[in-house]
């Protein structure tokens, strides 16, 4: 019995000389459409699908080979008389190699103003069938949708080695490549219909790179990226210099880079273990980075910076004197490259629209134990900000609370940030009570303490808050209110020459 294989690709890379070899094992290979001509073209016989089903391709395409022929040939078990009997009957002949990659869904939808129908075009209905019933078959059929499997199998098909257990590999690649498939298009029309919360969520990544290992040596991790949406994302970001990223590093530098997304003006922002230990904003890129230094010295040693605007000499210079994991800008000038390059250990990231703001879609995940915590994303500053002091905050204390208010966002709760004109001067991260929070932003800051404001990322449940933000010299305060007890903070800060701003919402971030 002669041996057949069916060949149908949208990628067409390395195509012509696997099936050339295919072709010299004595396959008779079968084909469709743009593959085909590929193949002719090249000199490679073929013979065309309609021939052995003896149904003509219709409906501009969108029917080539879902016909029993076809799949009777993919499906039928070898090694039961029954279905070799019933092949035989019918006129079938076996199907013994299957080679297909599918319509290039995710190449469409990606492209800038892709209209839906497209996109819908754009989705396969045969090769997914084809190759998920050769997957099925794995035992008795071959089936390969990855060109980078093509120099393998060849080899293996030349040698006589191809073993069951290579064949059931391929057919769990098959799976892996129709459920990311079928998820892009599900995910894709959701978007559309403005479904945030479909009944079933089905994500679907794609692996970027390896990691040395998680947060910890002893455990294993890999780094997946998005399908589309990565505009301004780490999963964008050149590294330029360095060794490769860890764990921790992806994770740190995310957040320092939504944390960014909030200014328009130069700023810099130091992270460390998940949390801004500094933020400072200037006229130029360069004091921006020196009042994130100044925010905390010691915090930003082994940190990460990010800068959103060109690292030039004088700032490069400036962030040289210590040593810090990971630099990321939109742009480096020649200079300061070259000075950042020479710290070996240091990473320098190049990610050109670190401003973009996240996509429409974007939304915020967390994974426990059993499920997942699906959000979206925490994109407002206020509600509606509101004074309920006696004494207003001046023009300068407004634009330090809003300041502050903005980090606030991005500090783990229980968060306390106190700042003055252009920087953060004491973050209390994460805390089991806002007091603690509050007593490690001080300590933090400092005799700075005295004319800062203070931004809480919820409400105050008694005065003891207000009460020693004041001794501290603490000037303004922004939090959201809503406590049982608001009138307790309000009577406080009245009372120690205080003002307070409400903002009508919280920033928790656990």
């Amino acid at each position: 019995m002669k041996r057949r294989a069916l060949f149908s690709v949208s990628d067409k890379t390395g195509v012509v000389e696997f099936a050339r070899r295919v072709a010299a094992l004595g396959y008779e290979v079968i084909s469709t459409g743009g593959t085909q001509a590929a193949l002719e073209a090249a000199g490679v016989p073929v013979v065309n699908v309609s021939k052995i089903t003896g149904f003509p391709e219709c409906l501009d395409g969108r029917l080539k080979t879902l016909h029993p022929v076809v799949h009777g040939g993919i499906l039928a078990i070898r090694g039961n008389p029954d279905h070799m009997a019933q092949l035989e009957l019918l006129g079938i002949e076996p199907i013994d190699l299957v080679v297909i990659n599918l319509y290039p869904f995710k190449q469409t939808i990606l492209k800038e103003g892709v209209q839906l129908e497209e996109a819908i075009e754009n989705i396969d209905i045969g090769g997914p069938t084809m190759i998920r019933a050769a997957a099925k078959n794995w035992q008795d059929v071959a089936v390969i949708v990855d060109p980078a499997d093509y120099a393998p199998v060849i080899e293996d098909l030349e040698s006589g080695t191809l073993t069951a257990e290579k064949k059931f590999a391929l057919a769990a690649k098959v799976f892996e490549h129709t459920a990311h498939y079928d998820a892009l298009i599900s995910n894709y029309i959701q978007r559309v219909i403005g479904a945030d919360f479909p009944e079933c969520l089905t994500l679907t990544f794609e692996k970027q790179q390896d990691m040395r290992y998680g947060e910890n040596p002893h455990q294993n991790a890999v780094f997946y990226r998005e399908v589309g949406g990565l505009e301004g994302t780490l999963a964008e970001a050149e590294q330029l210099h360095g060794k490769e990223l860890s764990f921790n590093n992806i994770h740190d530098a995310a957040g320092a880079i939504a944390l960014l997304k909030e200014f328009s003006g130069p700023c810099a922002v130091a992270v460390k273990h998940a949390n801004p230990c500094g933020v400072g904003l200037g006229v130029s890129i360069a004091e921006g980075y020196r009042n994130a230094y100044d925010a905390d010295p010691v915090s930003i040693f082994g940190g990460i910076v990010a800068l959103n605007r060109t690292c030039d000499v004088e700032t490069a210079r400036e962030i040289s004197k210590i040593f810090v994991e990971i630099v990321i800008a939109p742009a480096y000038t020649p200079e300061a490259l070259e000075l950042l390059m020479e710290k070996q250990n240091t990473r320098v990231l190049l990610l050109e629209n670190i401003a973009e703001l996240p996509c429409a879609y974007e939304l915020d995940m967390k994974k426990v134990a059993g499920g997942l915590l699906v959000q979206t994303l925490d994109r407002l500053d206020t509600a509606e900000t509101k004074v309920v002091t006696k004494k207003a905050p001046d023009a300068g204390e407004l634009e330090a609370l809003s300041f502050a208010w903005k980090v606030c966002k991005h500090v783990k709760s229980n968060a306390i940030v106190l700042a003055k004109a252009g920087r953060t001067v004491g973050i209390g991260p994460g805390q089991l009570n806002r007091v603690g929070a509050l007593k490690i932003a001080v300590d933090m800051a400092g005799e700075d303490a005295a004319g800062a404001v203070m931004a809480s990322d919820a409400f105050f449940p008694f005065a003891d808050c207000v009460e020693l933000a004041a001794k501290a010299g603490i000037t303004a305060i922004m939090q959201p209110g809503g406590s049982i007890r608001d009138a307790d903070s309000i009577e406080a800060c009245d009372k120690l020459g205080v003002a307070m701003v409400f903002t009508g919402m919280r920033h928790f971030k656990h």
